[in-house]
């Protein structure tokens, strides 16, 4: 185990594999890597993940690349260094919260674009492309006042 974790966390990162991976619908190995990023007291190496995770480069190359896009995790070349290097972000959960939003608008503009070209559908089917416009109108709005709310409570 790299020497920036303390102890012996398998059980934890376990967990972690396991509850992260199912939330966000995740192979239980980003889970792990997320759990050895968050609790890490700095930043590692595509190797050093490897060797903590016990995984292959392909898989950790696969993991922190998930990791990156879902807004939790940075990757960095550090000054004076060729390779790079992955630490848990500051802001990790509003990266988080951004991905999130990120997503549920890509799914309001599909409604948009669904709304416009279903007229000719019959009643049921225009209902639930309502439904599904008004439901992710809903969830952008909710979720843009919980963004800016969290980022005020960490101001």
């Amino acid at each position: 185990m790299v020497s920036s974790l303390a102890g012996d966390l398998s059980p934890l990162l376990d967990d972690f594999g396991l509850r992260i991976g199912r939330a966000m619908g995740w192979p239980p190995m980003a889970g792990r890597a997320a759990g050895v990023l968050m609790l890490s007291s700095a930043p590692l190496s595509t190797a050093e993940l490897q060797s903590t995770l016990e995984a292959s480069k392909g898989s950790v190359s696969e993991m922190t690349r998930l990791l990156v896009d879902s807004g939790t995790v940075r990757r960095f070349k550090e000054p004076g260094s060729r390779q790079y290097v992955y630490e848990w972000r500051h802001d990790a959960w509003i990266g988080c919260l951004q991905h999130m939003l990120g997503q549920t608008r890509e799914l309001l503009t599909l409604a948009e674009h669904a709304r416009a070209r279903g007229d000719e559908l019959p009643e049921p089917q225009r209902g639930r492309l309502r439904e599904m416009h008004e439901y992710y109108t809903f969830m952008v709005r909710q979720m843009e006042e919980i963004l800016q709310e969290y980022r005020t409570l960490k101001s």
